[in-house]
């Protein structure tokens, strides 16, 4: 499987990485098989591992941990941190302030039951707390050598310069990684987060190759996938945004067919297509998920396949403008800062 250097840290990693959100509670509940995918994907050359303290409730990271006993410095293993532990928001229980990070991290290590994190991530931006504390607490991370490296998850580009701005001013460690949204629906980081961390160097690990489901090559990719719930909204044929991508997932699977591969090795073949993409994140639930997506990991468009994908989806935009986890800025949820 090929390899590329995470941005300027030195650090080798797999184009593709293995994503656990679907192992635990909120997926495959089934332990023994999720350490038998776990350990496939690294046989298969995958040596970078991807989760969060948040998937289901740290089970998934206990998954990982499981997983990794006496393979643990073969793989490269991020995890990240930021979201609400409880399920329901409270202030000092998520965020990056420097009491949540040192709790987090702690809780963390034990449930992968390592010494140390290769990536540790801010899995959100924190309105709450001046990035000069996040950094000043996750720099000191770095220093105690629980942690290798940086990295920051889904932040809009102004944030993202304000960050390394405020790490070069007050002598500290930089976020090293980005991991946005990307997918041929998904096209918006293409025009500002990509170029942004090409300047910065920074490694980019990317996620949702598949759309939440849209290019999983079911026949009807409206059903069977996560029929309630919040991502339920995802496959709302109410909203325009969603009839567009049902239109485009019947081209693509024309396309996917004239080019002799199925519709999910176009999908992360697309997204390995672009020179600042570091690493994409597959996220299997079943084994049979993970045979196909590893099966394609070799997969290369050709030019020509690559200027239709850009005739069915513009670059820099998306199909379903509501797409994706951005928080919403305080300076518009927040009422009482547009109010005199």
């Amino acid at each position: 499987m090929k390899r590329n250097f995470l941005g300027g840290t030195g650090i080798s990693v797999s184009d593709i990485a293995l994503g656990t959100m679907m192992l635990g509670a909120s997926g495959n509940t089934d332990h023994d098989e999720s350490v038998r995918m776990i350990h496939k994907a690294l046989d298969a050359g995958v040596n970078f591992v991807d989760t969060a303290d948040v998937y289901s409730r740290g089970e998934s990271e206990q998954i990982v941990g499981k997983a990794l006993k006496g393979r643990r410095d073969d793989v490269v293993l991020a995890t990240k941190f930021g979201l609400s532990m409880l399920g329901r928001p409270d202030n000092n229980y998520c965020g990056g302030s420097p009491r949540w990070i040192a709790r987090s991290v702690e809780d963390s290590l034990w449930r992968l039951d390592t010494d140390y994190i290769d990536l540790y991530q801010m899995h959100r931006p924190d309105q709450h707390t001046d990035l000069d504390e996040s950094l000043a607490a996750l720099s000191n991370l770095v220093r105690d050598g629980k942690v290798r490296v940086i990295g920051c998850s889904t932040f809009p580009p102004e944030l993202i310069v304000e960050a390394h701005f405020v790490a070069e001013t007050r002598g500290h460690h930089r976020f090293r990684t980005e991991q946005p949204r990307y997918s041929i629906f998904s096209r918006t980081i293409e025009a500002d987060v990509l170029p942004l961390a090409q300047r910065y160097a920074m490694g980019v690990l990317t996620y949702g190759p598949l759309s939440s489901g849209w290019m999983s090559g079911r026949s009807d990719p409206t059903k069977g996938h996560r029929p309630s719930g919040p991502g339920a909204r995802a496959f709302d044929l109410s909203e325009p945004g969603n009839q567009a991508k049902l239109r485009a997932v019947e081209q693509l699977g024309e396309l996917a067919a004239e080019a002799c591969m199925p519709i999910t090795h176009l999908a992360t073949a697309f997204v390995r297509a672009h020179p600042a993409v570091t690493s994409v994140i597959i996220g299997p639930r079943t084994p049979g998920q993970l045979d196909d997506l590893l099966a394609g990991a070799d997969v290369v468009l050709t030019e020509e396949v690559l200027d239709r994908i850009d005739e069915i989806v513009a670059p820099g935009t998306a199909l379903n403008p509501a797409d994706g986890y951005a928080p919403v800025p305080l300076a518009i949820e927040d009422k009482r800062l547009r109010r005199r």
